[in-house]
């Protein structure tokens, strides 16, 4: 069985994708530094704060949960090579759909009624992949903007719902943008006494290793595949391309939709809430999971880690702020930084692959074998 990270090329991207984080913390410092703060004493606070003890530990893993989601539905679109920006959309319409199942059937036991919410949401953010996924694939339609524009759709049905036929009737008069408290049955149940760690981290968990067998143990994973890797290829071997670019989409809003249903039944509040943007329900989960993905290579495996990372950013600042006395901008930029560098080593990282690709390629067929 052969794994990522387990050649040169693979040691090289890695090293690289490190050392662009490494960049990031460099300018971060040089930042706090010009605002007369400690910069060792705010990244002590900052790791500490994600990863100093088994409840932030917890908070971390929550935190990077959706993350993870997000960047294994971008690992399948990318192998398509179909770029999907909607997963704050999708996210959105798996949380919907699950709310809804919730609020429709809220008596069956807790083992039927939790993988009913969680088949909910994923269904739902298929089916918001699924469409610009057509577009793309049927009538030539560019993704990214299709996607976009359907993030902004999401929002406004989102608003919709949750000021008028899903508002809590509690919160009428308030107009405060959320269900009531739903089913206890659909709660994911809390794995660590004493912390916030749920069933959806192993959710999480789970999807991206079934996203890695689907990709490369699969014919259907192989067919997609080929269709990104090269689509008159892929036709003259008789694979469906059009449908492979649909099915990436919808597999893509699949993942992103079951973070939506764990973001709501994982919540604290039990309920479907947001203050009327679609960050203040994804927590800009639909953008970083972006980021996650391109710091783990576009393989769901590396992404694990790159997820936990970044939700260990994202938990970390609270404690780095609070330790060295900066403005939530200066933790907004530092975590925006981070984001641009590892972007910025996407293309160095391809650059390295294909040499590394060359190389193989002009070894003698004996040097090969062994």
């Amino acid at each position: 069985m052969r794994l990522p990270g387990n050649s040169p090329a693979a040691v090289s991207r890695a090293g690289i994708a490190i050392a662009a984080v490494g960049a990031a913390f460099v300018l971060g410092a040089i930042m706090m530094l010009a605002l007369g703060a400690n910069p060792f004493i705010g990244y002590k606070a900052l790791f500490t704060g994600a990863f100093g003890n088994r409840e932030h530990l917890a908070d971390t893993a929550v935190k990077a949960m959706p993350l993870l989601l997000v960047g294994t539905g971008i690992c399948i679109s990318f192998r398509a090579r179909v770029i999907n920006i909607g997963g704050e959309g999708q996210i959105v319409a798996g949380a919907l759909l699950a709310t809804v199942t919730a609020l429709a059937l809220p008596g069956p036991p807790p083992v039927v009624l939790v993988p009913l919410v969680l088949l909910a949401g994923i269904v739902g953010g298929a089916a918001w992949g699924a469409i610009p996924g057509a577009l793309k694939a049927y009538l030539g339609v560019n993704e990214i903007l299709s996607t976009i524009m359907l993030n902004i759709v999401a929002v406004q049905v989102m608003n919709y719902l949750l000021r008028g036929p899903l508002i809590d009737p509690h919160e009428v008069g308030a107009r405060i943008p959320q269900t009531r408290r739903l089913s206890p049955n659909a709660d994911l149940p809390i794995l660590l006494h004493g912390t916030r760690l749920h069933l959806g981290v192993v959710v999480a968990l789970v999807a991206a290793i079934a996203a890695w067998v689907f990709l490369w143990r699969t014919t259907t994973g192989y067919r997609l595949r080929a269709a990104g890797a090269n689509k008159d290829a892929a036709r003259y071997a008789g694979i469906a391309v059009k449908r492979m670019t649909t099915l990436a989409l919808t597999a893509s809003g699949a993942m992103c939709g079951l973070a939506g249903a764990v973001l709501v039944f994982g919540s604290e509040s039990h309920r479907f809430v947001t203050d009327g943007s679609a960050t203040g329900f994804t927590g800009s989960a639909g953008f970083n999971g972006i980021v996650a993905a391109l710091f783990g290579g576009l393989h769901p495996l590396l992404t694990i880690p790159a997820s936990l990372l970044f939700g260990g950013l994202l938990v970390g600042a609270n404690a780095m702020q609070r330790s060295v006395q900066i403005p939530v901008a200066l933790v907004i930029a530092v975590n925006g930084l981070v984001v641009v560098f590892v972007a910025a080593s996407v293309t160095l990282r391809e650059r390295v692959t294909a040499r590394f690709e060359s190389i193989r390629r002009a070894r003698p067929r004996s040097e090969v074998a062994e």
